[in-house]
């Protein structure tokens, strides 16, 4: 489940279940309240609620998948956008009843656009449920190998430039392995604390702490 790229690894392993009951559970209160949820995803695809129609298909939900390119939605309940996680400002405050963002802080780039796409994800809400990889987690989630992200980045350059790693090819030149490299940058429970100071930080643990999610 850790180091296998297939859809049913990605998309189907016991973590990502449990994430996502928890996050539907959520959703639940806001549809016991309101008859029907609106949900922004961002940085979603639709493969991902695909894979989990199972789960949610018999709910009153209503989708927005917020993403760097579009995709083809497979049910009326969706709709799917072009936009920038660090910009929002299409939408209005609490424009959405419940955000849902998985693995995708870590790849927005720098602390300040990390701090920005948090700051958006409070405002179109009034509830989130934010998840990304722990630093502190010994193996890679991007790379599916060990220790890797804690490596000097010498290192890490030789490593990507030698062999494909995880969801990245193997890197031709420097520049090829730097750029993969800056892909992602991961958090840990104190850096997530700081981008979303009024939620609880959720601890998903394998032996120690695997994920972090912000839930408001």
């Amino acid at each position: 489940m850790f180091l296998g790229t297939a859809p049913a690894d990605v998309y189907r392993n016991r973590f990502r279940l449990k994430r996502f009951a928890r996050f539907l559970s959520i959703a639940d209160e806001i549809i016991a309240r309101k008859g029907s949820c609106r949900i922004i995803d961002v940085g979603g695809n639709m493969e991902h609620w695909h894979a989990l129609s199972d789960l949610w298909a018999d709910r009153q939900i209503h989708v927005t998948l917020l993403n760097l390119s579009s995709v083809d939605v497979l049910d009326a309940r969706f709709v799917s956008v072009i936009g920038d996680a660090c910009d929002l400002s299409r939408f209005g405050d609490n424009e959405f009843d419940l955000v849902y963002s998985n693995s995708v802080i870590e790849h927005v780039g720098s602390w300040s656009n990390q701090k920005r796409m948090g700051a958006e994800i409070r405002r179109v809400a009034p509830r989130h449920y934010v998840q990304t990889p722990n630093y502190w987690f010994p193996i890679e989630p991007h790379f599916r190998a060990p220790i890797i992200h804690w490596l000097p980045e010498p290192w890490r350059v030789a490593i990507v430039k030698a062999r494909a790693c995880g969801f990245y090819p193997r890197a031709n030149t420097v520049d090829e392995a730097r750029t993969i490299l800056e892909d992602a940058h991961l958090l840990d429970e104190a850096a997530m604390a700081e981008i979303f100071p009024d939620s609880v930080i959720e601890r998903e643990r394998f032996v120690v702490t695997k994920s972090l999610i912000a839930v408001r």
